[in-house]
């Protein structure tokens, strides 16, 4: 699974390296700060229960109210037992008389037999019915937390996600996202509603051509890719050849067209071809035509190395699509084929690395350095991998041991930025601040044109002194760089929602959709585009202000 040279987080992580319980809690500290703030009234009354003013009259009005109330509660109390009991139609029956029963001046009281009744059509899966009396139940009290949890419920089993979502989210707020129950359940459907939406754009979507810097990366973490070992004669006028020109010009729009003229032509190097292809197919997000190319590669008549970078690249593909059975079934034809091929290992133990199977991540990263100890990224890669497995099993002398492994990993590859940025990751992790942002600027110093390094060096200004300011301005030079920087949009998306800015949050998650490529990485900007409007929406309908001064 090649990398990216962004992050050696999996991106759907990202809440959680900005300090975020989830996605939807991205607000939670400076929420509960403002909670705790007696002079910010509005956000204090969240959490104040509704004040009823009865009238005062004295008299047989007075008398004909207390008498009502009292046979409401009567009959509220004999449904109670009823429900409990599992009688839910003789439980639905009394709260209709205690609805019917109840003074229109008693509103939380009346709310709460709605709410008791929508209880009764959830026992029965009766979703419309639970929607409905909740929503009654919320018009006459509109911070009455068990109704949006029970409508939460009722609109996911029936389909309605966003408005499950805003309900939970609506919830979550009300109880100070204390309530671990609350947010898993907000977390579950975030990532539902992620999912129908990402599909959705993925149906509908315009492939983008990642950025330059982008491609290079990618092909980089490739030791032995056979297409770029490939040597041609400058008077070679066929297709493959016109698109390996083209990939070392960095034209690479062209690319495709000249590799099918190429295919079309059956010339001498078709699954060449079809592989070069199938690898910007992958990169666009066109995965049925990634398929299809790489299935030809592997299943014909060609070349080990062409099948082993072809079995590679469709297991990383299996993973984007989170089937990791036929991920593993794919790496392990490729080591069958050709075991001394790093690359087979290196890749695996990326896989690995994002299951947190970290014996096998450490074992697979081991190997590749063994058959290939001058590749820096497999060797960074292999440090990396090693301080997630001591800092899993809090094995101090093993987490020494790794910082003297990037150490020495600097200074064998000292134009290899992948050691400055992972390193400077681990430093973050242990709170050196200040080495970290040292090892950032000396990984710019070798890799300028790498415009996630500015996101990097803006998550370090977040982590050690939260200076949003500085973060922003440094994740928008990254953007300025690189318009395609999908890492940054992500990130900076993120930074606006922790600091109240939804409006803004939304347009920079939506930019970062448009240049998502796989499903999975959909799903997580859609969890947290989805999660940013449903804060806002509650936002708007009890006037909060989110923003952070």
């Amino acid at each position: 699974m090649a990398s990216t040279g962004s992050s050696p987080f999996p991106k759907w992580q990202l809440a959680i390296l900005l300090g975020a319980p989830l996605a939807i809690g991205l607000g939670y500290l400076y929420l509960r700060n403002r909670l705790e703030d007696p002079d910010k009234k509005k956000l204090s009354e969240l959490t104040a229960k509704t004040t009823i003013s009865l009238d005062k009259e004295e008299g047989k009005d007075s008398k004909a109210t207390e008498s009502a109330i009292d046979r409401a509660m009567k009959l509220k109390g004999a449904g109670n037992r009823a429900f409990h009991a599992g009688e839910y139609d003789k439980a639905i029956a009394l709260y209709n008389q205690a609805i019917e029963t109840c003074p229109p001046d008693r509103p939380v009281d009346l709310a709460t037999f709605y709410q008791n009744r929508s209880a009764c059509y959830e026992k029965r899966e009766m979703w419309e019915q639970v929607k409905e009396d909740c929503t009654f139940a919320l018009k006459l009290n509109e911070k009455y937390v068990k109704a949006f949890l029970r409508r939460s419920r009722a609109a996911e089993k029936s389909g309605d996600l966003v408005l499950a979502l805003e309900d939970v989210t609506s919830a979550c707020i009300l109880e100070r996202f204390q309530v671990q129950s609350s947010l898993i359940n907000a977390d579950r459907i975030l990532k539902a509603l992620g999912r129908q939406h990402a599909r959705e754009a993925l149906a509908r979507r315009r492939p983008v051509m990642p950025s330059k810097h982008f491609i290079k990366t990618y092909f980089a973490a490739f030791s032995e890719d056979p297409i770029t070992k490939i040597s041609l004669d400058d008077n070679d006028i066929g297709g493959f050849a016109k698109a390996k020109r083209a990939l070392t010009s960095q034209e690479y729009d062209s690319i495709e067209d000249a590799c099918t003229q190429e295919i079309d032509d059956n010339g001498k190097y078709k699954f060449e071809a079809l592989l070069l292809r199938a690898t910007f197919y992958l990169l666009l997000g066109r995965h049925e035509d990634a398929q299809s190319d790489l299935a030809k590669v592997i299943e014909g008549e060609t070349s080990t190395k062409l099948k082993v970078n072809a079995l590679i690249k469709r297991a990383s593909l299996y993973v984007q699509l989170e089937n990791t059975e036929s991920c593993l079934e794919d790496f392990a034809h490729a080591a069958q084929l050709d075991p001394r091929n790093s690359d087979v290992y290196h890749h695996r133990g990326q896989v690995y690395l994002l299951l947190e199977r970290m014996d096998e991540a450490t074992s697979e990263f081991a190997k590749a350095v063994e058959l290939n100890p001058d590749f820096s990224i497999a060797y960074i890669q292999k440090c990396y991998a090693d301080y997630r497995h001591a800092q899993l099993n809090k094995n101090v002398g093993a987490l020494t041991q790794v910082r003297a492994d990037f150490e020495r990993a600097i200074e064998k590859f000292p134009k290899c930025a992948e050691a400055y940025i992972l390193y400077a990751q681990v430093l973050s992790d242990q709170q050196e601040w200040g080495r970290a942002e040292a090892l950032f600027d000396a990984a710019l110093a070798v890799d300028s044109n790498n415009a996630t390094l500015y996101v990097h060096k803006g998550l370090v200004q977040l982590q050690k002194n939260t200076d949003f300011d500085k973060a922003v301005k440094l994740i928008n030079k990254a953007i300025e760089m690189d318009d395609k920087c999908d890492f940054a949009y992500e990130t900076l998306g993120t930074i606006e929602v922790q600091r109240g800015n939804l409006k803004r949050s939304l347009e920079l998650f939506e930019r970062a959709i448009e240049l998502a490529k796989t499903e999975l990485e959909m799903t997580h900007l859609f969890s947290l585009k989805d999660a940013a409007a449903a804060q806002l929406k509650v936002s708007e309908r009890w006037g909060l202000d989110w923003t952070v001064s």
